[in-house]
């Protein structure tokens, strides 16, 4: 796959990452250069600042500028950045969702989750090393989906359906199920599915379901204790848009505000949201009261995109099958 990704690259010009570089010296001219003369390798090199030219020393300018040219990888040469301007480099990646490398020297670099790796002979430091970029772990976790998601349908889903269907026609006029647009992997949208648990209203996209509201139906309230109504959703883990374990989705408008005002809140991007995670069976599940659940959640959905292995989801999948038996204070 290596060696025909790269003759891809070579012959059709395809699967390409935007790169630029932060500081100009004799590091960064070899990275710029291996870029260069390297297509296979799947680089594009737009631009290296120079910190030293004045004009292209502000970083709301670089910033713009990488947000208008689509790139997709930041490279820092740490000896041209001051202490602060890293930080405020590293945020700017992290809500931006890009990619943030280092060309290390002596100074410090405040992460415990640092990726140390070679281009050539140039040392190339990562930021944030999420296991889930690995192409062995992303094939087994898209496996692993698939199977489980395809059980679930087979075994559960084909007679559940029905029955679910019928109660809630009988209590109330409406579709089945309710689609509803979330922000799933590198931000994209997608429509995401669930058993129909409110009567149809307009603001179902707008409002999370809080405790005692009036819009939830008899058979709805039930199917949220329970945690039935998100069983469709395992049609979405088939198509490919969500994972089984990962950080929930969010309404778009809910996307929207808490990037704003989180910090780190598009991290949870990086990876493929989920129907259950690691912040849900930590007690951070359903209804956004304060801030507080917010940053909590992101917390553990950091947690989780960091520290991903196969084990950590089948533990999860457990105690959220426990937790649904058992119920939960938040499930309504």
């Amino acid at each position: 796959m290596y060696y025909l990704l790269q003759k891809y690259r070579v012959s059709f010009g395809g699967n390409y990452r935007k790169t630029v570089i932060f500081g100009a010296n004799k590091k960064t001219l070899a990275l710029e250069n291996f870029f260069n003369k390297n297509p296979e390798y799947g680089y594009i090199h737009k631009k290296t600042f120079n910190f030293k030219d004045k004009k292209e020393s502000h970083l709301d300018s670089c910033f713009q500028y990488i947000k208008d040219e689509a790139i997709d990888e930041i490279y820092c040469s740490i000896s041209e950045l001051t202490n602060s301007q890293i930080n405020e480099v590293a945020d700017f990646a992290d809500n931006n969702l890009k990619i943030l490398k280092f060309l290390p020297d002596n100074k410090e670099i405040y992460s415990k989750k640092l990726k140390y790796e070679y281009y050539d002979y140039i040392p190339i430091l990562t930021l944030r090393d999420i296991p889930l970029e690995e192409p062995i772990n992303m094939v087994l976790k898209r496996t692993f989906d698939i199977v489980f998601s395809s059980l679930v349908i087979i075994f559960l889903l084909s007679w559940l359906t029905p029955l679910i269907a019928i109660l809630i026609k009988i209590e109330s006029r409406g579709p089945v199920f309710f689609k509803q647009s979330r922000n799933g992997f590198n931000y994209k949208e997608f429509d995401c599915y669930k058993f129909r648990s409110m009567t149809p209203n307009k603001d179902a996209h707008l409002f999370q379901a809080t405790r005692g509201d009036h819009r939830i139906t008899k058979i709805g309230k039930f199917i949220r204790k329970t945690s039935i109504d998100e069983l469709p959703q395992f049609f979405n883990v088939l198509f490919g848009d969500m994972s089984v374990v990962g950080p929930r989705p969010h309404m778009v408008s809910h996307t929207n505000m808490y990037a704003k005002k989180i910090d780190k809140f598009m991290v949870r991007h990086f990876v493929k949201p989920g129907i259950t995670g690691l912040a849900q069976i930590s007690g951070f599940r359903g209804e956004v009261e304060s801030d507080k659940d917010i940053i909590g959640r992101v917390k553990y959905d950091i947690f989780y995109i960091e520290n991903w292995s196969l084990l950590l989801d089948l533990k999860i999948i457990i105690r959220t099958f426990i937790n649904a038996i058992k119920g939960e204070d938040k499930a309504y």
